[in-house]
């Protein structure tokens, strides 16, 4: 298996676009605790694409535009979430919880949903960043066999 330096670890990456990728590169690092791992741009100093990592996963930003992308060739729009619309959100799993949930707050996150302990034991808040991407982190606080609080078990695994 080859290694590519200039590719982001893990197995799943997401792609999130920005109108301002250096301003969501401080936020997310300073809000939510992500580490910047590479950011590209041009000479006026905007990055049109980074790699933040968190842990052994990772999230890409790119930048509002049209088309024109390595992999997308076509006329298709990249951009922002339009207010009162989700599209995707991400779950991220973090050690504790509560102590990421008040740096977050203390950072200025728009939190949607405190700390709640949830019946598939985990417990979860919710915070949204400024261009309206949606953010999950959750925490493991007991072992629940998912039948115990009404998921069913795929047989086909």
């Amino acid at each position: 298996m080859i290694i590519n330096r200039s590719a982001p670890a893990g197995t799943i990456v997401p792609h999130l676009i920005y109108d301002d990728v250096n301003a969501a590169i401080e936020f997310l690092c300073g809000a939510f605790g992500f580490k910047e791992r590479l950011r590209a741009g041009g000479p006026d100093g905007k990055a049109g694409h980074a790699q933040l990592s968190f842990g052994d996963g990772a999230v890409v930003l790119g930048a509002a535009r049209v088309g024109t992308g390595f992999a997308t060739p076509d006329r298709v729009e990249f951009r922002t979430p339009r207010p009162n619309e989700v599209s995707q959100s991400i779950n991220v799993r973090v050690e504790d919880v509560d102590r990421h949930f008040e740096h977050a707050r203390q950072f200025g996150a728009r939190i949607l949903n405190p700390p709640t302990d949830y019946p598939f034991g985990e417990r979860q808040y919710t915070a949204e960043d400024p261009a309206g991407h949606r953010w999950t982190f959750s925490e493991s606080v007991t072992d629940v066999a998912p039948e115990d609080w009404g998921a069913t078990v795929s047989r086909r695994r």
